[in-house]
């Protein structure tokens, strides 16, 4: 599925800087539960799980049983070990789910990865119950300026790679129709990060956890530093991703 693969230390790394902190997402939270109506009894599908953030607090906001699918064994290892998460070896072109399993599929920053996106697609109807959501969270392009989003400003060599990447709205929703689905909602939701002076603080440990930020020479790597010096602020900064809801 995916162009990047997590060995240990990067797992490591990317569970200590690159998730979001739980206060950071009240946003998503919201946002997820008008979309997805959770409830305990419900099965959610975590695809591409990483290090299993969004997984526990989907579990803890909502009190429903997660199932985390993730094809990295090193990132699988610090998804929480707990009765309402399972956690699988899988992707999203080939889910290790029962079909008709699933109340609702959350793909967090997952599609960009994916190099066929209509089998993605109908791998996620297999596993859904009937008029169940799919939920993605992510960049799309047309709809995001990473030379202008925290923390890629301060490396436009990154902002290039990420924003060359990201599919459009409707390149994911033709590839998912092919599967019978059907756009719902789009809408932009914030969310709190760190502060400049924080991410100075823990770049060297971000770039282990980034590859985009690994593929950077040496000399870009630095010239980034430095920009990132002379910002250095406390405040945290606010970013915005999308949700876009099929059904």
């Amino acid at each position: 599925m995916a162009r990047i693969s997590y060995d240990d230390q990067t797992a490591a790394a990317f569970k200590a800087v690159r998730e979001i902190r739980r206060d950071g997402l009240a946003h998503w939270r919201d946002a997820v539960r008008r979309h997805l109506g959770p409830g305990p009894g419900m099965t959610v599908a975590d695809i591409g799980a990483g290090t299993g953030a969004f997984a526990a607090a989907f579990a803890d906001w909502f009190g429903v049983d997660v199932l985390a699918v993730e094809p990295s064994a090193a990132m699988r290892a610090w998804i929480p070990a707990r009765p309402d998460i399972q956690v699988f070896e899988g992707h999203v072109g080939d889910l290790p789910l029962p079909a008709d399993s699933v109340d609702g599929v959350w793909l967090s920053l997952v599609v960009h990865h994916v190099s066929d996106l209509a089998a993605a697609a109908r791998e996620v109807r297999r596993v859904l119950r009937p008029g169940a959501p799919v939920l993605l969270r992510q960049g799309f392009s047309g709809r995001v300026d990473a030379v202008r989003t925290f923390p890629w400003e301060f490396f436009p060599e990154v902002a290039r790679m990420v924003t060359d990447t990201c599919p459009s709205v409707d390149e994911v929703c033709r590839a998912f129709a092919t599967a019978g689905f059907r756009r719902d909602a789009l809408e932009a939701v914030p969310e709190t990060l760190m502060s400049p002076a924080e991410f100075l603080d823990q770049l060297d440990a971000f770039r282990r956890a980034d590859t985009n930020i690994r593929r950077l020479s040496e000399e870009e790597f630095r010239r980034g530093r430095e920009r990132l010096r002379h910002a250095t602020g406390t405040e945290p900064r606010t970013n915005q991703l999308d949700l876009l809801v099929l059904r």
